[in-house]
């Protein structure tokens, strides 16, 4: 018999602390007392609590304003006024109080700038739209009040952070950027080096100490009692440091995501964990653990760079091999599928997939679309590609070049990939609107990664979302049509059966089929030119349709001899359905 959350919660708090584990658990275990009463009856879970209805928004919290609104309003008029119902969920970008970094040098994890309005915001949004909030928890601003006690030795922030001699060999833990991994600090008791992964302004948390991570579990069920249905744990592969280590998915981090999942497994088990890690795929889907005890959703990094390769190259040979290797540990796990988000394109992910001199050429079409590259720094002291910083519509379209036409096409096809793929899409609110670089950002922060961060006033959007010759209202129009072809077919559902076929070197092929025999055939050109393509119905498991259409553009085809003959211009995809719903044969090749 499994364990209860409660017994899950000791033996994990055991693991991490030894004999403390007997001290910490009955405070602990008054917090979730605490947060029952809070929180109001939820309805029974159903087993698997998302399905092709559901894709999330991401933006900021301050991304609309409009005269006379707080920025989340306006962005509640936003999603009301263009999108409805075309998505599920909305991912709140961290929208606390910061110091840098647009929001993930929190200051204040429990209040909300006051540039993008105020916690009586919120109801709104949840009223309609399932939210995701973030939980920047490997590290603090060094202006939060937490730090700043630290700094004047006051308790209990003195045990807060982490201090390491600056003589201590450091030069085997794993460095996602190329800054210092210490930074010194003045305090009461002098000067100390502090352990600061991704700025000397976000300085890490010391989860060796139980107080942190009581704090975290309040915090994570504060986050749930304010209307948090999925909750993101931002670069949680760094969160436990043990000197002599590579400092990156340690037992222990693996351990503290455990435990935070049976603790909302306790209070909340309709709450979505999602792990954030920008590291190789094998790495990154550990974060799933036996499919029952970690994290439900797990971000598909690799997804952004094998896409941009594929119609780089004008060749879908590594994205098709990658796909048909993808499976989840259980029903009760998927993957959220992205292909661009607030910071840049990660690279790391495609190690092992792409080859340097692959990655290199991603790097380099980037910088001659006007795009900036970042680096991280390996052990041996060299650097290589960790980072694309662009807007996703200019990484695969040449600005200097445009075609409106074909760009805007070749965008959506890239998207097309995103959706038809099992688990659940996220979409950038850049992709949705289909932004290009802004240069303007980034000479107004000194950041790279600001070139995808631009904000809108609605005044000014509206005239281009609501003409439909602009490449804006293009895109939005496009993107939304296919949305809601997506989530009115249940081929679509995240656990549907999914088949990658090889079918051209060209052509990113695959089939969704539902266990009723519903089939979705998709079929997505990532090269310019048209190409021809057979599809064996029988080998494809489909043999019994005796027409086929293509729910993206309403085209009806006809089978010969139990073939479909098919020519797809550059950068054109169909989601073929078919109209006879007979026995499916459930056999490929």
């Amino acid at each position: 018999m499994m364990n209860t959350p409660e017994q899950r919660i000791q033996n994990l708090l055991t693991f991490l602390y030894g004999p403390q584990a007997a001290e910490i658990w009955p405070r602990l275990e008054r917090l979730l007392a605490t947060y029952r009463a809070q929180l109001p009856a939820r309805a029974p879970t159903p087993e698997i609590p998302w399905s092709e209805r559901d894709a999330i928004l991401i933006t900021y919290a301050d991304q609309f304003s409009a005269p006379g609104q707080t920025p989340l309003q306006s962005l509640a008029e936003f999603l009301e006024t263009y999108l409805g119902e075309a998505v599920s969920g909305v991912h709140l970008l961290p929208f606390y109080p910061y110091s840098s970094d647009d929001g993930f040098s929190v200051v204040d994890y429990r209040a909300v700038a006051p540039r993008a309005g105020t916690w009586a915001d919120i109801p709104r949004l949840d009223a309609r739209y399932r939210l995701m909030f973030d939980a920047v928890i490997n590290h603090i601003s060094r202006h939060s009040a937490w730090f700043q006690g630290y700094v004047r030795g006051e308790e209990p922030f003195s045990g807060y952070f982490i201090e390491v001699a600056p003589e201590i060999d450091l030069s085997g833990v794993t460095r996602p950027r190329t800054l210092p991994l210490l930074t010194p600090v003045e305090t009461a008791r002098g000067i100390k080096h502090v352990w600061t992964t991704f700025s000397e302004d976000q300085v890490d948390l010391n989860y060796a100490n139980p107080e942190v991570l009581l704090e975290m579990v309040d915090l994570l069920l504060f986050y749930v009692s304010k209307g948090a249905e999925i909750i993101r744990l931002d670069a949680i592969a760094y969160l436990w440091k043990e000197i002599g280590t590579t400092c990156i998915h340690l037992p222990q981090t693996h351990a503290v995501v455990k435990l935070w999942r049976a603790v909302l497994d306790a209070v909340a088990p309709d709450v979505i964990l999602i792990t954030e890690t920008n590291v190789p795929h094998a790495e990154n889907i550990s974060y799933f653990g036996d499919g029952a005890d970690e994290a439900q959703w797990v971000y598909q990094f690799p997804l952004a760079p094998l896409v941009l390769h594929a119609f780089q190259t004008g060749d879908a040979r590594k994205l098709t091999a990658w796909a048909a290797s993808l499976e989840t540990p259980s029903p009760r796990t998927t993957f959220f599928n992205f292909i661009a988000s607030h910071d840049g394109i990660g690279v790391r992910p495609a190690e092992g997939l792409l080859s340097a001199e692959e990655i290199n050429a991603l790097a380099e079409q980037t910088l001659a679309h006007g795009g900036r590259v970042s680096y991280r720094r390996r052990a041996d002291g060299s650097q290589v590609v960790y980072e694309l910083n662009i807007t996703l519509f200019d990484a695969l379209n040449d600005p200097v070049r445009p075609d409106e036409a074909l760009d805007v096409r070749r965008f959506l096809a890239s998207q097309a990939i995103m959706l038809s793929l099992a688990g659940v899409p996220g979409i950038y609110v850049h992709s949705l609107l289909g932004s290009r670089n802004c240069e303007g950002c980034v000479d107004a922060s000194g950041r790279a990664r600001s070139i995808n961060r631009e904000k809108f006033t609605l005044p000014g959007l509206a005239p281009m979302l609501a003409n439909p010759g602009s490449p804006r209202g293009q895109v939005l129009s496009g993107y939304l049509h296919l949305l809601r072809l997506r989530r009115a077919h249940p081929a679509f559902h995240p656990h549907t059966a999914q088949r990658v076929v090889v079918l051209h070197d060209k052509v990113f092929a695959l089939r969704r089929a539902t266990e009723d025999g519903r089939v979705v055939i998709v079929l997505i050109n990532v090269a310019g030119e048209s190409v021809e393509v057979t599809i064996n119905l029988l080998a494809w498991g489909a043999g019994s349709r005796h027409f086929w259409r293509d729910l993206v553009a309403g085209g009806v085809f006809e089978p010969q001899e139990g073939y479909l003959f098919l020519t797809l211009r550059g950068y054109q995809f169909v989601w073929l359905s078919g109209l006879a719903d007979n026995t499916v044969i459930d056999s490929l090749p």
